[in-house]
């Protein structure tokens, strides 16, 4: 019999883990008939209320249900790389336990792995309906900003819902990174991908845990991992900036020669050093973000610390 891992990171879902766990059990009947099992992986990533005790109890029921709990908060990418490693199945999916992933797309994704010889199906949201007007305009703007600085495609509203194979996901987990960001992982390692689209849902129960300020965040991660572009401009901008410096040089020299009046024009000095200062402490940002995160994959933290399994 086939194995299908459902793979969900938990943060304050206490009121969405029976209700998740019984929507993707709808779907139990067409995969016990293509010989395929589940096996549920709740990824408990610091939570503050009772979704621990939640998924024990659904654990005393079932023993398909597995729990991770972390020590504390490490964020959904390593929720999600916690879950993908202690995954068993033939078969691999990660899914939101919100139900803004609907299941019932499941036996659809199946298929066309199994018929169609698909290695991965992805989700994406075709709208944002329900979404706060600005949150969705810098969503947009980020997806094509980073599909222009970057060689590896990454799809305006993609979800972290997908359905994998065994091999797409042992490719996953070769890359070791601390620094994370899935959706472009899943672009980067490559291998035969469908697409699906569903119109958006909104939660069934409680509130996102995604702040405007966590997905930016989360946005200038996914652009400092996924390309070098920024550097790059960072370093013409200095070059531009030489050259007009120079310039100006022989501009107030040849001033000096000509009219002897080497004191005025005080206020548009200063503006000019604002904004060459500016974009001097711009540029040292961008590469301060670059060493960041290489300081961060050069202490060889772990990803996560579990403090307990079911």
């Amino acid at each position: 019999m086939g194995l299908l891992s459902v793979i969900v990171p938990c943060y304050n879902e206490e009121e969405n883990i029976a209700d998740f766990y019984n929507e993707v059990l709808k779907n139990e009947a067409y995969f016990k008939g293509h010989d395929v099992d589940f096996e549920f992986i709740y990824v408990n990533d610091g939570s503050k209320d009772k979704t621990v005790e939640r998924v024990k109890e659904l654990a005393a029921k079932d023993e398909r249900v597995h729990l991770i709990n972390f020590s504390r908060n490490f964020g959904k990418e390593p929720a999600m790389y916690a879950g993908l490693e202690k995954s068993k199945g033939d078969y691999v999916a990660i899914m939101d336990c919100d139900l803004q992933d609907p299941p019932a797309l499941l036996p659809q994704m199946y298929e066309a792995i199994v018929n169609e010889g698909y290695d991965s199906v992805a989700t994406r949201r075709v709208d944002r309906k329900g979404e706060p007007p600005i949150r969705s305009f810098f969503a947009r703007m980020f997806y094509r900003l980073i599909n222009k600085v970057s060689k590896t495609e990454i799809v305006d509203g993609a979800r972290d819902y997908r359905l994998m194979t065994r091999q797409f996901v042992d490719a996953i987990l070769s890359m070791k990174e601390y620094n994370r960001f899935s959706k472009g992982i899943f672009g980067w390692v490559g291998f035969k991908n469908k697409w699906i689209e569903f119109e958006n849902i909104e939660r069934m129960k409680g509130e996102t845990k995604w702040s405007f300020w966590k997905l930016f965040v989360y946005a200038l991660d996914g652009i400092v991992a996924f390309s070098t572009v920024p550097l790059a401009f960072a370093s013409l901008i200095g070059v531009l900036f030489c050259v007009l410096a120079f310039f100006f040089i022989i501009f107030t020299i040849v001033r000096k020669s000509l009219y002897g009046d080497p004191t005025s024009g005080w206020p548009s000095l200063v503006c000019i050093i604002l904004l060459v200062s500016g974009v001097q402490l711009f540029c040292i940002g961008i590469v301060g973000q670059y060493l960041s995160k290489t300081y961060l994959e050069v202490k060889k933290r772990p990803l996560y610390i579990v403090k307990e399994e079911i």
